[in-house]
């Protein structure tokens, strides 16, 4: 009876994680655009951007998928304004990201899934969707640059660039 019980009390707890674990309502796309739109704070734009990028890019994926390449063209060139958006947003407020990285990294991380994302779909795009799908991925490749330049301005791969100093002679 008591190895009855405990299953009994295994499935209601596991019954009640997943139910925990499964939001109850989703954002729709449009209500996270707004939210964005609204948000002031950089490093919440940054945050935020997460979720819609993630958002975005399944919408692409999914539009990828039933072969409406116009869709996909025109959300990832809205992911990337918003990417835009964040990044012009956590310049202004957040000038040094060297010493305050907070919404940088994750911004940063997030341009990558952008532009892995975008790699994909050029490789299943017909020929005519491609140009304008090549402009996002540079301007996303731009910024992720940018950004890593910003989060680590000293990096030695730079410091080489200089002319080496010279031999002394005996």
């Amino acid at each position: 009876m008591r190895a009855g019980g405990r299953s009994l009390g295994a499935a209601c707890g596991l019954f009640v994680l997943l139910a925990s674990l499964t939001p109850g309502v989703t954002e729709s796309l449009a209500e996270l655009q707004s939210r964005f739109d609204r948000e002031t704070n950089g490093v919440h734009k940054a945050k935020l951007l997460e979720k819609l990028g993630d958002t975005q890019l399944e919408e692409a994926r999914h539009a990828g998928k039933t072969g409406d390449y116009n869709a996909v063209g025109l959300t990832l060139e809205k992911y990337r304004d918003n990417v835009r958006v964040a990044v012009e947003a956590l310049k202004k407020q957040h000038p040094d990201a060297e010493k305050q990285s907070n919404g940088y990294r994750q911004l940063e991380i997030q341009v990558r899934k952008g532009i892995r994302e975008v790699d994909d779909t050029l490789l299943v795009s017909p020929e005519g969707y491609k140009p304008p799908l090549q402009i996002v991925r540079q301007d996303l490749v731009g910024m992720d640059e940018e950004l890593l330049k910003m989060l680590f301005p000293r990096r030695p791969a730079e410091q080489h660039e200089t002319a080496p100093p010279a031999e002394k002679q005996p």
